[in-house]
């Protein structure tokens, strides 16, 4: 021999599969971290898109209130306290 090492076909063939059996590997972690990474990024959009539509929903509440209230305001003489929305005519939902 020439001070190179000789390798059989077998040993070559088993360091190609480990090989390509490690790049798969490190590929699906890959993979696995992007898509993980993708899914808490939608689920905190998704979040902020509900928050926000919580936030609207409760400012519209307010100003229907707000809007009962002046009506009733208008109606109700001068001399008498302004009364507040009746419970039915609150939406509590």
């Amino acid at each position: 021999m020439s001070g190179r090492d000789h390798l059989s076909k077998g040993e070559i063939a088993k360091d190609a599969i480990q090989a390509g059996a490690e790049a798969a590997a490190s590929t699906v972690g890959e993979v696995a971290t992007i898509l993980t990474r993708a899914v808490g990024d939608v689920a905190a959009a998704v979040g902020g898109f509900a928050t926000e539509v919580f936030e609207i929903r409760d400012s519209s509440r307010r100003a229907l209130a707000e809007h009962a209230l002046e009506k009733s305001d208008e109606q109700t003489p001068a001399t008498e306290a302004p009364q507040a929305p009746a419970a039915e005519e609150i939406d509590p939902a």
